[in-house]
């Protein structure tokens, strides 16, 4: 009679609800990091985050809390696990919507549980399906970060080492997570190469792909290669990317710079963005894209997908590394950029160059196709020898395609990491012997934090001629658009797709758009 009330309990326990993307709060940038104290949930009701500063290690730390399960939680949850593993194949359901498989992990889990007899209280029950849910749909103990719209990067350097995370806000912290177990890291990392549709094994010990969301992850499986045993980095994928003029607040440029590089993208100019790693190039390639006409056919290439372009007539494409031991299954950036030209793109984006696609991609520049892409250099001459030099190998004739080069870089400002474009830079004319001849139109000074710029430009004088506009024209045309982009900004236009609605109406309708926000 008891078993039966028991089974009757479970089977009449209410649905959890679980809000795997609840409210993003309004977190304030705090100059003394000693006062950080805030706590938001990540996963409701059930995962939330606590950063705070700890006076004994002097450093932030970035606190996951999730419900505490006893030593029977444990072992009921074990059980109902290894059930189910030996049941499903969430490979296969995986790819079904989220909420068919809620109810199918709430139904799986209630039939074990009376199948195995547990006497179950409800919020034990609660907390039970949380783990199920988190560990079976999503990426098990780092699935809370990934759910952190703040979290841009997740980083592991092995076992018994602290998970650290770059938070958006208030960038590198450490986080209370740690693999102490190298078989479970080694489990985990197995489980990221297969959502990433690759493999890794001891023959093949490094991985380098894509999660279904878009994040990107890097992985090393072995001692022999990284000796802390398995590592991962996953660099998530930012669903909506940053708007100009969100990055204006951010003082990652000036209101100058933007009305530039619009006026630059609008009349096809080729443009390179370089900097170091994660100095925001990427970010500033989503931003730029903005401003292309929305009529006009995109193509974008990458080895893992990063970009999000908000338009319509875009065909993003992405390579494919070879499978198995057939080097010729592989779709390379050399292959889809080459086949690229042949889709009659009026705009060609690849996320960075660095190997023979270089010269596919400047020899498109050279017959008309507007192009912007990244490149890892630190300055102006560094990029000439990166693209003169293997395995690039440029002819420096054909460097007179490129137009303009954005510089980016990392900065500490007030103590505060950030990142800023350093200046722009036009490239007038390249040498035979690969000495190039540049103006520098607009520049930031670490110094005072301020943006500078000059009136001449060599670019204009370039687009009064190729299209037959007047440069008084062109001069006006900017000032207004300096005056808009600032307007935007005080109005608070951040939004994503607000912000590109604007830009839409503007290129059909400039007077109303100007009207509209004050301009004269």
């Amino acid at each position: 009679m008891k078993v039966k009330q028991e089974v009757q309990g479970i089977q009449s326990y209410r649905k959890v609800s679980i809000d795997f993307s609840p409210k993003i709060p309004p977190l304030k940038k705090i100059e003394n990091k000693t006062e950080i104290n805030v706590r938001y949930c990540l996963i409701a009701p059930f995962a939330f985050v606590h950063i705070y500063w700890n006076p004994k290690i002097y450093e932030l730390i970035y606190e996951v809390e999730e419900p505490l399960l006893d030593k029977t939680e444990m072992g009921y949850k074990e059980q109902i696990v290894s059930a189910m593993r030996d049941l499903i194949n969430f490979q296969s359901i995986i790819k079904k919507d989220k909420k068919t498989i809620l109810e199918y992990i709430d139904k799986r889990f209630k039939i074990l549980a009376i199948e195995l007899g547990m006497n179950i209280p409800y919020e034990t029950y609660k907390k039970i399906y949380y783990y199920l849910c988190r560990d079976f749909i999503g990426f098990n103990e780092t699935e809370p970060f990934l759910r952190d719209y703040f979290v841009e990067d997740i980083e592991c350097n092995g076992v018994d080492s602290p998970i650290y995370i770059v938070h958006r806000i208030y960038r590198n912290i450490k986080t209370n997570l740690i693999f102490k177990d190298a078989d479970r890291l080694e489990s985990f990392v197995e489980k990221l190469a297969q959502r990433c549709g690759k493999y890794i094994s001891y023959s093949q010990p490094i991985l380098d792909g894509s999660l279904p969301d878009g994040s990107r992850v890097n992985a090393t499986y072995t001692k022999d290669i990284t000796s802390k045993g398995p590592t991962f980095t996953i660099r998530k994928f930012t669903k909506t990317p940053w708007t100009p003029t969100q990055l204006l607040a951010h003082k990652t440029w000036s209101p100058e710079m933007l009305a530039y590089l619009w006026m630059l993208v609008q009349y096809k100019m080729n443009l390179l963005i370089t900097g170091g790693t994660g100095s925001g190039k990427t970010t500033l390639l989503n931003a730029i894209a903005f401003f292309i006409p929305p009529e006009a056919r995109v193509v974008s290439i990458e080895d893992t997908r990063e970009l999000n372009l908000p338009r319509e007539n875009w065909l993003p494409s992405v390579v494919r590394t070879a499978t198995g031991a057939k080097e010729e299954n592989e779709i390379s950036l050399f292959t889809l950029l080459r086949s690229s030209f042949r889709q009659n793109p009026d705009y060609v984006i690849v996320g960075e160059v660095r190997g023979k696609e270089a010269f596919v991609l400047f020899q498109g520049m050279a017959s008309g196709h507007s192009s912007i892409s990244t490149i890892h250099a630190e300055s102006v001459d560094t990029v000439i020898k990166r693209l003169e030099t293997p395995p690039i190998e440029l002819s420096p004739t054909l460097l007179n395609v490129l137009d303009c080069i954005c510089i980016m870089t990392h900065a500490i400002v007030d103590k505060q990491e950030t990142r800023k474009v350093r200046e722009i830079v036009e490239i007038i004319n390249v040498t035979p012997e690969g000495v190039a001849l540049t103006n520098t139109p607009f520049v930031w000074n670490p110094s005072d934090d301020q943006f500078y710029f000059k009136k001449n430009s060599k670019i204009f004088e370039k687009i009064a001629k190729r299209y037959g506009i007047k440069i008084g024209e062109l001069d006006l045309e900017f000032r207004r658009r300096v005056q808009l982009i600032y307007k935007l900004y005080q109005n608070k236009v951040f939004g994503f797709k607000e912000m590109q609605e604007i830009i839409n109406q503007y290129y059909k309708k400039p007077e109303e758009v100007l009207k509209k926000f004050g301009v004269e």
